[in-house]
């Protein structure tokens, strides 16, 4: 058997690259490891999902699963490197962890390293792009007539930031560093200040106005989502309909399919900060046992990585009138699966500031938190992360500069030596949440002899998993999730017919499960009431010669399969 392949975290891959690195996962380690092609995106790359787990102790689809994905949004590649680097602890530490030994012997993890692998392809070109997400031109398929498209021209491979001198100007050079662009102050005049905007090309120019173009590819792939779905005017980039983009597609379909998937993680750059649920409601409108267990398992993630966890809807707008959807809305919403969004990477952490609101900083911070970025970049080298401004004779606006951050490799995605370091704090906690899943475990089984050929079965069932069987009382709510199902069968001939006793059935429907997480603490006043509420057993009376071999099961579609062959002795 080959051995595992050693990754270069530092690195980000390339799609061949990175096909051929999964399968020789799955060619190592084919009993922990299964790779599915679950769909294409729209250039008809392939979307690839390893499943992991033993095989020897069942099929992947009959234990309760986590799943984990990365690089949705094209340039944000980290997301994919997490996602591998994941991977490749699981299977390196298997037999030696004890915790990732129990996780894969009794769930499932389904890893999708690269949502988008067109997106990836086109940050990773020669001449790369800033899109957002699909290569697909969206919502016209034409090119611009006028107005400044974001490019390289002055063929560094960088898309920088152009300055150009001007008295209207709304930015001037900072005081204690000239390389800092800084805003101009209210009612400031008499100085030197610059227009910032792209560096690129003006079609059209007629010397007085500039407009940025979007980009023609105009699909944000994580708005496309069935949850909460809105039309362009009201959320840009969600595409003509729900889940009308093969990524997407492919996705949605693969999760429906299946149901034993309770918890989600999705794997995005940057802020360095943890997304919780919902996206949709204010906590005041979440059912308050929902909250209290995913503010839990969200202080986790905080515990191991160090990332604050905070709520997507009052902490984490890009517009406080405006809200956002996605991934985290539909596994939530519709189908009652915990799910988090991982912002990886921040270099304002990395710069030492502290006390900033995620995403108002980008509308206004103080000149102090720029001139410390600049001091962390210049300690990465010269025009790394922030490039020199240069004199640059552009062909529509004549004299202006290039040069600022270069957001493509130090913003959205950490520098080489700083990747590994940024996703090997996540293992931890993902593992954690897995194990916390809900898992059906044999209690007992018993046969007692009634007369000649007349016999009492019984099967008892548990729950060992800190979460309820539903994962969540939105599930339980909305009905998406199915009860207990008990079933017995003859074990040498599943549909031969059996003799039970009137008004019994083979198929016995049962209720939910809770978990072992404690509901109160012992103090409190009023004991807890359901005490083995994370138990239930069925009997049967039936009538059958003694040595027939039945086959008792119990399912559950988030807690797994109990399935166990007894004898009439």
């Amino acid at each position: 058997m080959p051995s595992l392949p050693i990754p270069d975290f530092a690195r980000f891959y390339k799609h061949d690259e990175l096909l051929s690195l999964l399968a020789a996962y799955a060619d190592a380690r084919p009993d922990l490891v299964e790779r599915q092609v679950i769909g294409q995106s729209f250039e008809g790359r392939d979307i690839v999902l390893l499943v992991l787990t033993n095989r020897a102790t069942g099929n992947h689809e009959d234990k309760p699963a986590l799943w984990v994905d990365g690089n949705i949004h094209a340039a944000e590649l980290l997301a994919s490197t997490a996602v591998l680097y994941y991977l490749h602890r699981l299977l390196s530490t298997y037999g030696q962890d004890e915790a990732v030994t129990h996780l894969l012997d009794t769930r499932t993890v389904y890893l999708v390293p690269r949502l988008n692998p067109d997106g990836a392809e086109l940050a990773l070109s020669d001449r790369p792009r800033h899109i957002r997400s699909s290569t697909r031109r969206y919502p016209y398929d034409e090119a611009p007539v006028s107005g400044l498209t974001p490019e390289d021209i002055d063929g560094d491979g960088r898309i920088l930031s152009m300055r150009v001198v001007d008295p209207h100007g709304g930015w001037k050079a900072d005081a204690q560093d000239p390389r800092l662009m800084v805003a101009r102050e209210p009612g400031e005049f008499g100085g030197t200040y610059y227009r910032v905007m792209p560096e690129g090309l003006i079609a059209g120019f007629d010397g007085v106005q500039i407009a940025v173009n979007p980009d023609p590819e105009g699909l944000d792939l994580n708005r496309n989502f069935p949850s909460e779905w809105r039309q362009e005017f009201e959320q840009v980039g969600a595409g003509p309909y729900p889940t009308s983009e093969p990524e997407v597609r492919a996705m949605v379909d693969f999760i429906v399919k299946h149901p034993n998937i309770g918890a989600a993680l999705s794997y995005h750059t940057h802020s360095g900060v943890i997304l919780r649920p919902s996206t949709a409601r204010s906590d005041d409108d979440l059912f308050p046992e929902d909250l209290w267990q995913i503010k839990r398992l969200s202080a986790l993630g905080t515990k191991h990585t160090g990332f604050p966890a905070v709520s997507s809807w009052h902490d984490f707008r890009y517009h406080p009138k405006e809200t956002i959807s996605g991934t985290q809305s539909w596994v939530y919403e519709h189908l009652g699966a915990l799910f988090w969004v991982v912002e990886l990477w921040s270099p304002n952490r990395e710069a030492g500031i502290s006390g900033y609101h995620w995403t108002d900083w980008y509308r206004e911070h103080p000149a102090d938190d720029d001139r410390k970025l600049l001091a962390w970049a210049d300690s990465l080298g010269p025009d790394s992360a922030f490039v020199q401004w240069r004199p640059f004779q552009h062909p529509q606006l004549g004299a202006v500069e290039i040069g600022g951050w270069d957001l493509m490799n130090f913003w959205r995605n950490p520098p080489p030596a700083y990747r590994e370091k940024e996703v090997e704090r996540f293992p931890g906690w993902m593992n954690q949440i897995a194990l916390s899943l809900p898992k059906l475990v044999l209690l007992q089984t018993e046969v007692e002899r009634l007369g000649p050929e007349s016999w009492r079965v019984r099967m008892a069932v548990a729950n060992s998993g800190y979460l309820p069987s539903t994962v969540t009382l939105q599930a339980e709510k909305r009905q998406v999730v199915r009860g207990l199902v008990f079933e017995i069968a003859d074990a040498d001939d599943p549909n031969a017919p059996l003799q039970l006793a009137p008004g019994q059935h083979r198929r016995v429907q049962g209720g939910q499960l809770a978990g072992h997480a404690a509901k109160t603490s012992p103090q409190a006043f009023l004991p807890t009431k359901a005490i083995t509420g994370d138990r239930a057993q069925v009997q049967w009376l039936i009538q059958a010669p003694v040595g027939q071999r039945l086959r008792l099961q119990a399912r559950h579609p988030r807690a797994g399969l109990v399935d166990v062959v007894l004898s009439l002795a």
